[in-house]
């Protein structure tokens, strides 16, 4: 199993394209029987939950059953062309699964791989949530004083945020140094820890899930470089 997740950033002119896409590209996705899983995302303009949306920026996650068939797509697809011609950067990493616990949409779609089960080095890491429109409130008040620290985290690589709808289906997508940075961030830093507190107690999600993997490869730019660069 190969994981994608592809950023690109629409050329300004052609922000109306990118929603456009966001209605078109389902058929393509839906019809393409090597593809298990997907979701086409919009992102934030701070790398993680954010209420302030990148109308430039726009994503896909999808899982494949091979690197071929993510090759072919990647190479031949409706949706690769699309890009090519109203985009001005792409990102793409491929990543292996690790380990995975609750559910997207009522599925679990990350088969880990055993073969990678003494991996130790550089983690990717999804954590995907519906919160409870009753706890919007609550949820984005404790959101910035997270995102603030998590990029001064030592092991922190680079993130993007990314969601389903605005509000209330976000996801954040980040890389660390390996599974001790992210460990350290997620249960020593007390913001973070605090967070995890209400959210629990406070029952804010109606699903959740947080995965890890293994980054396979890494391809194209986003803002000007490739964030991975030197790093796989």
């Amino acid at each position: 199993m190969i994981v994608s997740i592809t950023i690109v950033r629409y050329r300004h002119l052609f922000i109306p394209f990118a929603f456009f896409a966001m209605a078109l590209h389902r058929l393509p996705l839906a019809l393409n029987q090597k593809c298990s899983f997907w979701k086409l995302l919009g992102c934030g303009k701070n790398g993680t939950f954010d209420l302030n949306p990148d109308w430039q920026q726009w994503g896909l996650l999808a899982v494949w059953d091979t690197k071929e068939d993510f090759d072919q797509f990647y190479i031949h697809s409706f949706i690769a062309w699309w890009w090519k011609i109203f985009t001005q950067e792409q990102w793409t990493i491929l990543c292996e699964p690790l380990a995975s616990h609750g559910k997207w949409n009522g599925k679990q779609p990350f088969d880990k791989s055993e073969a990678n089960k003494n991996y130790t080095g550089t983690i990717a890491v999804l954590t995907r949530a519906t919160i409870r429109i009753n706890k919007l409130k609550q949820f984005w008040s404790n959101v910035p004083s997270v995102a603030h620290i998590m990029a001064k985290a030592p092991g922190y690589i680079t993130s993007v945020g990314i969601g389903e709808a605005p509000f209330f289906l976000q996801s954040t997508f980040s890389v660390w140094k390996d599974a001790d940075s992210v460990k350290a961030f997620a249960y020593e830093s007390a913001e973070h820890k605090e967070v995890i507190r209400k959210t629990r107690e406070g029952n804010w999600y109606s699903e959740e899930l947080f995965a890890r993997f293994k980054p396979v490869a890494s391809m194209g730019a986003l803002l000007g470089k490739d964030p991975l660069e030197g790093i796989l």
